[in-house]
C-alpha cells in the first residue's frame, strides 16, 4: 500500500504545482531560459507528446509485494533508478543551486551529476554534500590541457564517474532568449573557473555563446579520456551509429538525450530515440535518459522502452526553485512515491524487470520493440 507524505503547502502538492509555483517566482527571461527550446519548439514539444503515444498493459492480481524501485549505476546504488542532470546557470534559481541539489540527492538516496557550466564549484558542491553519489559533466572542447586539467579535478573529489555532453560543440538556437535579449551573466556559470580569469569560460562556453566551435572527434576524445581511470558517459546520443561510435570510444554507458529540445530543434523526440538506441548496445552498456520527463509514470514508460535510469532536468530546477533543497527533495519524493504506484497497478515487482511488455501503443502502429 503507497503511503503518501503529507503535503505542507498547496504549492508544493504536485510536480505539476511545483512547476507553476517555480515559474510565478522567476523573471519573465529567466522562466523563459528554463522553458524554451531551440528554433521553432518542434522538438520541445515533441518530447512531451512522445510519452502520450505509450500507454500501460496493466495485469491485475500479481501477488506481489511492494516494488523494490532500487538499482545501480556503474557500481553506485541508487534508492530509485533517477539522477538530477547537470543544469548550469543553477544560482539562477536559488542562491544554493547544485549545492542544495546535492543535499537532496543524498536525502533521497540517489546521485546527481554536477554541470561544468553551474555557479558553484565542483569542490563547494562535494563539500555541501560529501557522501552525496556524483558525477561529474565535462564539455569535450576547448584546449585539451584545460580538458585534462579538469578530469584531475574531478577524479580529486572524488566522483564516481563522468558525463560528457557531446551534443554541444555549439549553442543551439534559441528565440526565446534572443527575443529576451537575455545575456546569462558569466558568474551564473563561472563557479569551476573563478581565478583564472574566466579561461576557460571563454576558450569553452564562449564557443557556445559566440556560435563558433571546433567539433572534436571521438578519436580525440578517447585518446584524452585514456588519461582517468573514471568511467565516462557520453550524454547527447540520439542514434544507433553514436551509440556504437562511443562504445568503440571506450564509453561506459549511452545518454539518450536532445537536450530537453534546447540545441537541434527538428531531431526526434528523445524516447523515440531511446528505442533505436537501447536495441543499438543490446544490454552491452547502461542506457540513460532525459528529454520531456515530467512526472513518475515518464520514467516508468522510459525504463521499460530500454532506459536503466532517468535523468530529471527541468523537474529538478523547478523544486529548486520553488523550495530549494526542500523543493528538490520534494520533486523527487513525488517522483518516487508515483513511479512505486505505477508499477504496483502495472503488476510489476521493480524497475530491474520492466520491459517493453508492460506499454502499448495507442496512436494505432506497431510496437518498434
Amino acid at each position: 500500500m503507497v503511503a503518501f507524505k503529507s503535503v505542507s503547502t498547496p504549492e508544493m502538492s504536485t510536480l505539476s504545482q511545483i512547476r507553476l509555483t517555480a515559474l510565478s517566482r522567476l523573471a519573465p527571461e529567466v522562466a523563459d531560459f528554463l522553458e524554451g527550446g531551440a528554433g521553432d519548439e518542434g522538438t520541445l514539444t515533441a518530447n512531451r507528446a512522445a510519452f502520450s503515444r505509450w500507454g500501460f498493459r496493466q495485469r491485475v492480481m500479481s501477488g506481489l509485494d511492494v516494488p523494490d524501485l532500487s538499482t545501480s549505476l556503474l557500481g553506485t546504488d541508487l534508492a530509485m533508478p533517477v539522477l538530477t542532470s547537470p543544469f548550469g546557470a543553477d544560482g539562477l534559481f536559488h542562491p544554493d543551486g547544485q549545492k542544495a541539489v546535492a543535499r537532496a540527492a543524498l536525502a533521497a538516496g540517489i546521485a546527481l551529476v554536477v554541470p561544468e557550466a553551474g555557479t558553484h564549484s565542483l569542490e563547494d558542491v562535494v563539500q555541501a554534500a560529501p557522501k552525496a553519489a556524483r558525477i561529474a559533466q565535462l564539455h569535450p572542447m576547448g584546449p585539451e590541457q584545460n580538458f585534462l586539467r579538469m578530469l584531475r579535478r574531478i577524479e580529486d573529489a572524488g566522483c564516481q564517474a563522468i558525463c560528457l555532453t557531446v551534443d554541444c560543440p555549439t549553442g543551439g538556437w534559441r528565440e526565446r532568449v534572443l527575443r529576451n535579449a537575455f545575456d546569462l551573466d558569466a558568474r551564473f556559470v563561472g563557479g569551476n573557473y573563478p581565478d583564472d580569469g574566466q579561461t576557460r569560460l571563454i576558450e569553452v562556453f564562449g564557443q557556445l555563446f559566440e556560435r563558433s566551435a571546433v567539433v572534436w572527434s571521438w578519436e580525440r576524445l578517447a585518446s584524452l579520456m585514456a588519461h582517468t581511470h573514471l568511467p565516462w558517459i557520453a550524454k547527447g546520443i540520439m542514434t544507433a551509429d553514436d551509440a556504437l561510435a562511443a562504445e568503440a570510444a571506450g564509453a561506459a554507458a549511452v545518454y539518450v538525450s536532445n537536450h530537453g529540445g534546447r540545441q537541434l530543434d527538428g531531431v526526434p523526440a528523445a524516447l523515440d530515440a531511446l528505442v533505436e538506441v537501447a536495441r543499438a548496445v543490446d544490454g552491452r552498456l547502461p542506457v540513460l535518459f532525459d528529454s520531456g520527463v515530467r512526472r513518475g509514470a515518464d520514467v516508468v514508460k522510459a525504463l521499460a522502452l530500454g532506459a536503466d535510469v532517468v535523468v530529471i532536468g527541468r523537474l529538478a530546477a523547478y523544486g529548486l526553485t520553488a523550495g530549494g533543497q526542500a523543493g528538490v527533495e520534494r520533486v523527487l519524493s513525488l517522483l518516487h512515491d508515483e513511479i512505486r504506484t505505477v508499477l504496483t497497478l502495472l503488476g510489476h515487482g521493480g524497475v530491474r524487470d520492466l520491459g517493453p511488455g508492460a506499454l502499448v501503443r495507442l496512436d494505432g502502429t506497431d510496437t518498434p520493440m
